[in-house]
């Protein structure tokens, strides 16, 4: 048996998808980033207890902003982990880093899947001129996962969690995104607003502090670990706390005036809209996919994917670029050794 595998480097976890020829699922596992960064997990020891790794064909894997590379490029090829700097983009906690060392000592097969930014020219030429980052790697992996699931050439993706990222795809292929820094917010990431900008310029926060709490956690106030400000913001809420309340509401009202927003400059008739990411397919215990799919289904249809959309979208691009020997994904160069 042959596995195909794929990775998506979360905010707070690092989660893996392994197929077999036949696309069937084998096994999806998270890793908790912090635990891999304190070194109390250990991906090598996880993946030798699921599958033999000298039956993997190919992993896709995603890291960081993805910002030093345009085109899905073979792990060996890779300079600096295929990042610029790991400044702005977050708390940084290495839990990432330790994978990709991993990864890279156990001598798997890999590409490195590249974000989106304004170095990428399958991008349309007017994100290119606005915004020098405009999503992670993980976007195109769940961008790829929904363009094979639901059939869609032309489309807007909300990948909501942590951060908030929409995509437009026309034609099959990705032209362009708001990042989490430029638009709608998340759980913990969000736009820097004016009085953020002063606490920058008045040296109360650094610029990647204020982002990191620029997401609805400001709205609810709550300033927990990274790995508990979701579940906080959402018992908050279901206790009915104004704050947290108001919280979910604002959520909800960005990321549905991202969607109107791309949907606004699109140059094809729109297919469907795509909701992904733990707050994108969230129903219970509040229905925030519910109240987003009530502003949008006047556009279009709408299509829920479950959280695991990244981690299983790299997995079909690792299956296709080895078995299938695709050249492009998502209008993005495919590059072989």
């Amino acid at each position: 048996m042959k596995y195909y595998m794929g990775m998506d480097h979360g905010t707070t976890a690092i989660s893996f998808e392994i197929i077999d020829e036949n696309k069937e699922e084998v096994s999806y596992f998270k890793l908790n980033r912090d635990k891999l960064s304190k070194k109390e997990i250990f991906f090598k020891d996880i993946i030798n207890d699921k599958i033999d790794i000298k039956k993997v064909k190919l992993l896709a894997m995603t890291y960081a902003m993805g910002d030093g590379i345009s085109k899905i490029t073979p792990i060996d090829l890779v300079k600096d982990r295929g990042i610029q700097s790991i400044n702005g983009a977050g708390k940084v906690t290495g839990g990432g880093t330790t994978v990709y060392e991993d990864i890279m000592e156990l001598n798997i097969p890999s590409v490195l899947i590249p974000g989106l930014h304004s170095g990428c020219e399958f991008l349309d030429d007017r994100f290119r001129a606005s915004y020098s980052h405009c999503g992670s790697p993980e976007k195109v992996s769940l961008s790829y996962y929904a363009y094979l699931k639901t059939g869609f050439k032309n489309m807007i993706i909300a990948d909501i969690s942590s951060n908030t990222v929409c995509i437009l795809v026309e034609d099959g292929k990705i032209k362009g995104a708001m990042d989490a820094c430029v638009g709608a917010m998340g759980f913990i990431h969000g736009p820097l607003d004016l009085d953020m900008i002063r606490d920058i310029d008045s040296g109360k926060k650094t610029a990647n502090e204020a982002f990191s709490h620029a997401g609805i956690s400001k709205i609810a106030c709550v300033d927990s670990q990274i790995n508990n400000v979701k579940d906080d913001i959402l018992e908050k809420a279901l206790h009915n706390d104004k704050k947290g309340l108001l919280a979910i509401r604002s959520l909800v009202m960005s990321v549905i005036m991202e969607i109107y927003g791309l949907y606004g400059i699109m140059e094809n008739k729109i297919d469907g809209i795509v909701l992904t990411g733990s707050g994108g397919c969230m129903t219970s215990p509040i229905n925030i996919s519910g109240m987003i799919k009530e502003k949008i289904e006047r556009i279009c249809p709408v299509y829920v994917l479950g959280s695991d959309s990244g981690a299983i979208g790299s997995s079909y691009i690792a299956y296709d670029i080895e078995k299938n020997k695709v050249d492009k994904i998502m209008g993005i160069d495919v590059i072989y050794e």
